[in-house]
C-alpha cells in the first residue's frame, strides 16, 4: 500500500491523467480569452479608423421618437436609456404571459392527445402536427394580417359578452381603476398570500404524514381568493372601479386597450409553442409505467385522481428538462415583433441603432439581454427540477 503511493508521488505531473485534465481546462480558458481579444483588438482597431469609440454614453441622450405601448411613462424627449427599458418591460410582458398561457395550453393539449375518446384525440393530434410543421415568422405574419387586421373597423365594432370589444385597432377589455381604498385592499391580499402560503404548507406536511393528497394548489389558491373578498367587502369604497371600453370617434377609449401587434404577437407564441409543450407533456405521460395506473386504479382511485396523484408527479421528472427549451425558446422568438410592429427590445433597440448608429453596442447588448433572460429562466427551471427529481438512497 505505501509502495503504491510513494509510486503515485513520483509520477510527473504532466504523466498524472488528473494535472493533465485541469492544465488542458486551463489551456482551452486561455485560449479562449486569446481569440476574444484580439477579436475585441481588430473590431476597436477598425471602428478607430472610422472615428467611432466604443461607449454607451449615448443612452444619456434624447430619443426623440415614440413608442406605441408603453408600460410606464414615456415621451420623445425621454433618453434612449428609457426608450430601451419600455422595450424591454415590453418584452417581459409578452414573454411571462406566453410561459402561463402556452404551458396551461399545452398540458390541455397533451392530456387530449392520450384521451380515449376519438373525436378530442384527433382534434388535438390535428393541431400538435399543424403548428410543429409551420414556421414561426410565417404564422405570425398570417396570424397578424390575416386575423387581427381583419377584424370589423371600430365604427363596426363587435361586442363579446363581459364587454369585451373587437375591432382593427384593438381589443378592448374591462379594467379596474384604482380608489384611495386600494392601497388597504393591498394590505388585504398580502395577508392573504401570507395565509395562502401558510396553508400551502399545512396541508403539504398533512399530506406527508398522512400519505393523502389533499387539493393543494386549490385550497391555497381559495384561501387568498376568501381574503381578498373580505377585503373588498369590509373596506368602506371599493378599491377598484371598474372602467369599460367604449368606441371614440375613430378610435377605442376606457377599459385596457390590447393592441393588435400585442395579441398576433402573444397568442401567436402561445398557440405555437403550445403544441411543442403538448408533445412534452404527452411523452412525461407515457413515460409512467402502465403498471401505475393499473395499480392506483386497484386502490380505486378514478381517472383525475390517477392522473393527478400517481402520473402527473412521475412524469414531470421527464417533462421539465425539455419544457425549459420550450420557455426559452419563447423568449427568444419574442424578438420576432420586429415582423408585426410591437415595440419589443429588439425593435426598440434596432430604432435606436438606426438613429445613433451604435451597432456594436446595441448589438451587444440586446445579446446580453436575451443571455440574461435565458440564464434566469434556466436558473429557475433548474432549481424546480431539483426539488422533483427522484432521489435514489
Amino acid at each position: 500500500m505505501q509502495r503504491d503511493e510513494k509510486h503515485k508521488a513520483t509520477i510527473p505531473f504532466w504523466r498524472d491523467e488528473r494535472a493533465r485534465n485541469i492544465l488542458g481546462q486551463i489551456a482551452f480558458i486561455l485560449a479562449i480569452l486569446f481569440i476574444g481579444s484580439l477579436v475585441y483588438q481588430n473590431m476597436k482597431t477598425g471602428l478607430a479608423k472610422q472615428g467611432i469609440t466604443l461607449s454607451y454614453a449615448f443612452f444619456q441622450g434624447i430619443a426623440g421618437f415614440d413608442i406605441s405601448e408603453t408600460v410606464f411613462p414615456y415621451d420623445r424627449n425621454s433618453t434612449y436609456w428609457q426608450a430601451y427599458l419600455v422595450g424591454l418591460a415590453n418584452t417581459l410582458s409578452v414573454s411571462i404571459v406566453g410561459v402561463i398561457f402556452a404551458t396551461m395550453l399545452g398540458i390541455i393539449l397533451g392530456i387530449a392527445r392520450l384521451s380515449t375518446n376519438f373525436v378530442i384525440n384527433r382534434i388535438a393530434a390535428f393541431y400538435l402536427e399543424l403548428f410543429r410543421n409551420l414556421s414561426l415568422l410565417v404564422f405570425l405574419i398570417f396570424w397578424y394580417l390575416g386575423v387581427f387586421l381583419k377584424l370589423p373597423r371600430v365604427k363596426d365594432v363587435i361586442t363579446w359578452p363581459a364587454d369585451i370589444l373587437l375591432t382593427n385597432r384593438g381589443i378592448g377589455i374591462p379594467w379596474g381603476i384604482p380608489t384611495a381604498s386600494f392601497p388597504a385592499f393591498g394590505g388585504f391580499l398580502l395577508l392573504g398570500l401570507i395565509l395562502a402560503l401558510g396553508v400551502f404548507f399545512a396541508l403539504r406536511t398533512y399530506s406527508r404524514r398522512t400519505g393523502r393528497a389533499p387539493l393543494t394548489f386549490l385550497w391555497s389558491v381559495l384561501t387568498l381568493i376568501t381574503v381578498a373578498l373580505l377585503g373588498w367587502i369590509i373596506l368602506p369604497e371599493k378599491p377598484l372601479l371598474l372602467d369599460l371600453p367604449f368606441v371614440k370617434g375613430l378610435n377605442l377609449s376606457g377599459g385596457k386597450i390590447l393592441s393588435p401587434e400585442f395579441m398576433a404577437l402573444t397568442s401567436g407564441l402561445i398557440l405555437y409553442t403550445s403544441a411543442f409543450i403538448g408533445e412534452v407533456v404527452r411523452a412525461g405521460i407515457l413515460s409512467v409505467s402502465k403498471g401505475q395506473v393499473e395499480a392506483s386504479r386497484a386502490l380505486g382511485l378514478n381517472g383525475f385522481q390517477t392522473l393527478r396523484l400517481i402520473v402527473f408527479p412521475q412524469a414531470l421528472r421527464v417533462i421539465i428538462p425539455p419544457l425549459t427549451s420550450q420557455y426559452l425558446n419563447l423568449i427568444k422568438n419574442s424578438s420576432l415583433a420586429i415582423a408585426v410592429g410591437y415595440p419589443d427590445v429588439f425593435y426598440v433597440s434596432n430604432t435606436i441603432l438606426n438613429q445613433t448608429g451604435r451597432a456594436v453596442e446595441m448589438i451587444a447588448l440586446v445579446m446580453g439581454t436575451y443571455l440574461v433572460f435565458s440564464l434566469l429562466t434556466s436558473a429557475l427551471m433548474n432549481w424546480y427540477n431539483q426539488r422533483i427529481k427522484l432521489v435514489e438512497r
